[in-house]
């Protein structure tokens, strides 16, 4: 079963791309995204991978929390999923 990653600290500068392949050392990367502000436009230093294998999504957790990446120290965890609310907008 696939398992969700998160990753903070990123550099503004990393891209899709980038964080693709620095996880895709430990095994199969199905998605790699980075969050981008609505109103800049811009990324906001974090996002997440989904791995194909919870043995290798276990290892880069491991390997790659804390580790240097971009002139930043990555924080790497399990996903959580946060229930979404109910979103009441007004006029």
């Amino acid at each position: 079963m696939a398992k969700k990653i998160y990753v903070g600290n990123m550099s503004y500068a990393t891209s899709e791309e980038e964080l693709r392949d620095l996880f895709s050392q430990y095994g199969t990367v199905l998605s790699a995204n980075i969050i981008i502000d609505r109103e800049t436009h811009r990324p906001k230093g974090f996002g997440f991978v989904e791995m194909d294998d919870d043995e290798a999504a276990e290892a880069a957790i491991s390997q790659l929390d804390g580790k240097e990446f971009g002139g930043r120290n990555l924080r790497v965890n399990e996903a959580i999923a946060k229930p979404r609310g109910n979103r009441n907008f007004r006029d």
